[in-house]
């Protein structure tokens, strides 16, 4: 029925949250999948495994729970959390210094400063950012004596990166999708389709996107770079 929403869906999960959940809760639902707004350790891990990373990777992503269970708790009690859960409703207190301002205080997405950002740094208007901008992005947010901060910053752009860059780039529809949490729900979707074995007409249908040890390991052995789109070029 229009306008009805289905398990699993972002409009299902927000239901549990709130009428209007902001677009900080948003970006995380997908890993809340069954809809009780706490993330356990084992969903991240769960998350990142049906986004297609590897077995490693996604061990690594329990960094997350682990670091910022307590900020997101503090919404429910000054006790933390012997599970190491995250509290969906609680989520903005995980914001940390030296990152882009692209979610206010609030959680709230800041339209202005996401557009902002590609003005100043996508130098050659292509409608996305290479791995230098990138770096120069998280350069020019990096706050004075904050290790922590810019550490944060820099695992979760390079963490996008490796999930949606292609041919050396962040697209800004992309990345917007990740910001609002949409995009993950549709890889994960082409990913199950692919685990699966099922037919997808239409290559354009697969998510093509990303960079993972096949790419790297290319990029060394055929051009003796980690930059592996560049080759694409000599062909």
């Amino acid at each position: 029925m229009a306008g009805q929403s289905t398990p699993g869906s972002p409009a299902s999960s927000s239901s549990q949250l709130s009428n209007q959940p902001t677009a900080l809760q948003q970006h995380v639902l997908f890993w809340d999948q069954d809809n009780d707004g706490i993330i356990w350790p084992l969903d991240v891990y769960r998350g990142f495994r049906a986004l297609g990373f590897s077995i490693i990777f996604s061990f690594g992503g329990l960094l997350i729970p682990l670091l910022f269970s307590y900020r997101t708790r503090l919404v429910r009690s000054y006790i933390p959390d012997p599970f190491f859960r995250l509290y969906v409703s609680g989520i903005h207190n995980a914001k940390h210094t030296s990152d882009t301002g692209i979610f206010d205080v609030k959680g709230h997405f800041v339209s202005a400063r996401f557009d902002a950002m590609f003005d100043q740094f996508d130098h050659t208007n292509s409608g996305g950012l290479s791995a230098r901008e990138l770096w120069a992005l998280l350069k020019y947010h990096r706050s004075a004596w904050d290790p922590a901060g810019s550490s944060f910053a820099f695992m979760e752009m390079w963490t996008t990166s490796l999930l949606i860059q292609r041919d050396g780039r962040v697209s800004k529809e992309d990345l917007k999708g990740c910001y609002d949490g949409s995009l993950f729900w549709k890889i994960a979707d082409l990913e199950t389709a692919r685990r699966n074995g099922a037919k997808i007409k239409g290559r354009s249908q697969l998510w093509e996107k990303g960079y993972g040890i096949a790419d790297f390991v290319q990029g060394l052995w055929q051009g003796r770079t980690w930059k592996n789109w560049e080759l694409k070029k000599d062909l």
